[in-house]
């Protein structure tokens, strides 16, 4: 019923920057938040960054200060603007969606297929 598509990861070099994009479709009625996760290999999967449909955002301590959270809520979309890259940053990088379907009795949690993110030199 919802679609989750990921956009914008690739190869970098350290200090650079990638802006990542996540575009919900489907039978939507509203989306409470989006937000985003990354896995890196033989580690769990933490939290990025969130927003809500009202703007507020969270974000991971290891994040704060480069990274950057923001949403078009009449697209459904959600962009993460990362700069000054390090390569503790490697990992693939999910997109999350709180949403509710149209006729459906609650919300439920939607992931994107991942985006690769590699910062190396």
């Amino acid at each position: 019923q919802v679609q989750l598509v990921e956009s914008g990861g690739g190869l970098v070099q350290p200090g650079g920057s990638l802006r990542l994009s996540c575009a919900a479709s489907g039978r939507i009625f509203s989306i409470n938040a989006m937000g985003w996760y990354r896995q890196a290999p033989g580690k769990q999967r933490e939290l990025v960054a969130t927003i809500t449909s009202g703007g507020t955002t969270n974000y991971a301590d290891s994040v704060k200060g480069r990274f950057t959270i923001s949403r078009d809520n009449a697209k459904n979309t959600v962009y993460l603007q990362m700069n000054s890259l390090k390569p503790e940053d490697t990992a693939v990088y999910y997109c999350n969606a709180v949403v509710r379907v149209v006729a459906g009795p609650y919300d439920v949690n939607y992931w994107g297929q991942g985006t690769q993110v590699t910062v190396s030199s």
